[in-house]
């Protein structure tokens, strides 16, 4: 006796949670060192402006 169901494959679904969460960690990576990029450049162009 099993606990799986016959119609449902649950290796199958997991792993497609499993590419989701990739792909959604790798956007937050990717938007995140964007943001931080930006942020950087900011410094640098008001240090550059700045009033001296």
């Amino acid at each position: 006796m099993t606990d799986d169901t016959p119609g449902t494959n649950s290796s199958a679904d997991e792993e497609k949670w499993k590419e989701k969460g990739v792909a959604l960690r790798a956007f937050f990576y990717i938007f995140g060192t964007h943001v931080f990029a930006g942020f950087i450049w900011l410094l640098f162009y008001l240090g550059e402006h700045a009033q001296k």
